[in-house]
C-alpha cells in the first residue's frame, strides 16, 4: 500500500521537475532569441529576411552598413538560433531559422491570447454599464 502510494507522489514530482526544467529552457531560447533581435540592425536584418533568403552583400546593400558590422551581425543572429546560413560558392546565403521563428510566434501567441480575454471583459463590462445607464435614464 505504501508504494502505491509514493509512486504516484514521485510521478507528480519528476512532472513539475520536468515542467520546470522545460519552462526554463524555453524561456531561456526566447530571451535569447529577443536580446538578439532587439538591437535595431539585426531587427532590420531579420525585416529584410522575412522576404526570402539574402547574400551577406545584399544584406550590406539594403541596408546601407560596412560588410564586417553585418557579418558581425548574422553571426550574433546565428548564435542565437535566428538565421541559418548555407554556402554557395564563394557566397553565404542566410535565412530565417523557421523553428525559431514559430518558438517566438508561439511565445507571442500567449500574450495575444491574454489581451483578447482582456479586452472581451472590458467589452462585456462597457456593454453593462451601457445597459445600466440606460435603464437608469429612460
Amino acid at each position: 500500500m505504501a508504494l502505491r502510494v509514493r509512486l504516484p507522489i514521485a510521478l507528480h514530482v519528476l512532472a513539475c521537475i520536468y515542467v520546470l526544467v522545460y519552462v526554463r529552457v524555453v524561456v531561456n531560447s526566447v530571451q535569447q532569441k529577443l536580446t538578439a533581435i532587439s538591437e535595431s540592425n539585426r531587427f532590420r536584418i531579420v525585416e529584410l529576411l522575412r522576404d526570402g533568403p539574402q547574400p551577406v552583400g545584399g544584406i550590406v546593400d539594403a541596408l546601407g552598413l560596412g560588410q564586417p558590422q553585418v557579418s558581425r551581425h548574422l553571426r550574433l543572429l546565428a548564435e542565437a538560433g535566428v538565421v541559418e546560413v548555407t554556402r554557395r560558392a564563394q557566397q553565404r546565403i542566410y535565412r530565417l531559422h523557421p523553428e525559431s521563428m514559430r518558438e517566438l510566434s508561439d511565445w507571442m501567441q500567449g500574450f495575444a491570447v491574454l489581451w483578447s480575454e482582456r479586452m472581451d471583459r472590458l467589452g462585456s463590462f462597457l456593454e453593462d454599464d451601457d445597459r445600466a445607464s440606460d435603464e437608469t435614464n429612460p
